[in-house]
């Protein structure tokens, strides 16, 4: 039973860190930086862009220095601690279980990223009109569906004792 466990952690957290990389290739590779392509008009498009800071460019005005020491020290914490908590989720909890691990998954490949750049790719612009959302990534796609079932747990005390 416990060797499953982690299979679904390899296969879930796997799965989009190689989507995530997978498709931040594509970006690199086929989309200039800076560079944004129309999808749906008034609605999505496909924006290379790199993100220095954290979620909404947190931090991103500090000296890329400090901020690389940060962002290593902070998201190696929480790869850590989520990988602890997943650790600890019983068995009969597999929803909570998945968010972990899709939180597992979008943390370690935004650290990826902030490892061999120094910043994060993010790629995916949704917007209406002029509110714009920012923009985003496979990574952070995960990193929010994962918090979003946690909450749920959290919220209607489905939560492991």
């Amino acid at each position: 039973m416990l060797k499953n466990k982690y299979i679904k952690l390899a296969v879930i957290a796997g799965g989009i860190i190689l989507l995530d990389q997978f498709t931040k290739a594509l970006i690199l590779r086929y989309l200039p930086l800076n560079t944004t392509i129309p999808v749906i008009g008034g609605f999505f498009n496909l924006t290379h862009i790199y993100n220095p800071g954290g979620a909404f460019g947190l931090l991103a005005n500090l000296s890329p220095t400090l901020r690389s020491i940060i962002f290593l020290f902070v998201s190696s914490l929480a790869v850590g601690l989520i990988f602890y908590f997943y650790k600890k989720t019983p068995t009969q909890y597999a929803w909570l279980a998945a968010a972990f691990a899709l939180i597992f998954g979008g943390a370690v490949g935004n650290l990826i990223d902030r490892i061999r750049f120094g910043m994060v790719i993010d790629f995916l612009d949704f917007y209406l009109g002029n509110l714009h959302w920012p923009a985003f990534n496979v990574a952070d796609s995960a990193i929010s569906i994962g918090i979003g079932i946690f909450l749920y747990h959290l919220v209607f005390k489905k939560m492991p004792e």
